[in-house]
């Protein structure tokens, strides 16, 4: 069979549909807040690196390697958001929705900048987001 007609078989009308459910992508211990954590350090490493070099070519790395870390975090952050917390959490907690608007804004931010107030921040909101993740998990 080739791969076209396997599509196809799959794509049939006349194919009973799988059905599948589940309250998450994935079991749910993909999710962890930590994974942007890490990489919000990562941003702030590299703003301390770029501020304590000299070396103009190493600096450019610092920022591109800072500037792909805040992607991941507004990437991790994102994912959290959308696929692990749900509208009974938002019932619970109200301020989740300006955590995660305010999180996302300053990995944006960090983009544009070699402030190391900026990553704080960050991080500390990342942390706000993991302390409402962690009493949410069951």
């Amino acid at each position: 069979m080739t791969l076209l007609s396997r599509i196809n078989a799959l794509l049939d009308s006349t194919t009973t549909p799988l059905v599948v459910s589940a309250h998450c992508d994935l079991p749910c211990g993909v999710y962890d807040p930590a994974q942007a954590k890490i990489d919000a350090q990562s941003v702030k490493a590299c703003m301390e690196k770029y501020a304590a070099s000299s070396d103009p070519d190493f600096k450019v790395r610092a920022v591109l390697i800072k500037e792909e870390r805040c992607e991941l975090v507004k990437h991790h952050l994102w994912v959290l958001w959308t696929d692990y917390f749900k509208p009974e959490h938002l019932k619970q907690y109200p301020n989740l929705h300006e955590l995660f608007w305010n999180a996302t804004k300053s990995a944006g931010e960090a983009k544009k900048t070699q402030d190391v107030e900026v990553a704080d921040r960050l991080l500390s909101e990342i942390d706000g987001i993991a302390e409402i993740f962690w009493a949410t998990k069951k």
